[in-house]
């Protein structure tokens, strides 16, 4: 079994047009995991609906609980990807669990987004990875503590 935590960011946001801007809507994680013919082995749970830029310490906090006191050896979490580094070093001291957190440049909304391909190489790797917490995106695999967005580039890269 694996679980599944949603804490908000990109990959669930909405356009809402009256505003001319983008809110974290729910998670369209279901949606994406029946896309890809994954209807069971998991359990999901929303902790937060947040940007990732809005994240506090004490938000931090609750995911790593969350994370601890779960049953689960495998656990992957969708997240912001503005701080999701930030997120993956407070979680990196849980060495007995297989951690993945994925996210989204673009919201699984759009039709143009990394969204689906995030999401799967996330389910792939967290039952391939040994344990420890790691960061998924766009094909590549990264340790926590060793990796940060490159704001300018929009992809994630080594330290």
């Amino acid at each position: 079994m694996i679980q599944i935590f949603t804490t908000g960011g990109t990959i669930d946001k909405v356009y809402f047009d009256a505003n001319s801007e983008f809110e974290v809507g729910h998670s369209l994680l279901p949606e994406l995991l029946s896309e890809s013919n994954i209807h069971e082995g998991y359990r999901l749970r929303e902790l937060l609906r947040k940007d990732s830029l809005e994240m506090t310490d004490s938000d931090r906090q609750l995911v790593l609980q969350a994370a601890r006191e779960c049953d689960c050896a495998r656990i992957v979490i969708t997240h912001g990807t503005d701080t999701m580094a930030d997120t993956a070093a407070v979680l990196a001291g849980l060495s007995d669990k297989t951690i993945v957190l994925t996210g989204a440049m673009q919201p699984a909304r759009m039709r143009r987004t990394d969204a689906v391909f995030n999401v799967g190489f996330a389910w792939a790797a967290v039952q391939l990875l040994p344990p420890g917490v790691y960061i998924v995106m766009n094909g590549e695999v990264f340790e926590a503590g060793a990796v940060r967005k490159n704001l300018h580039a929009q992809r994630f890269e080594r330290t």
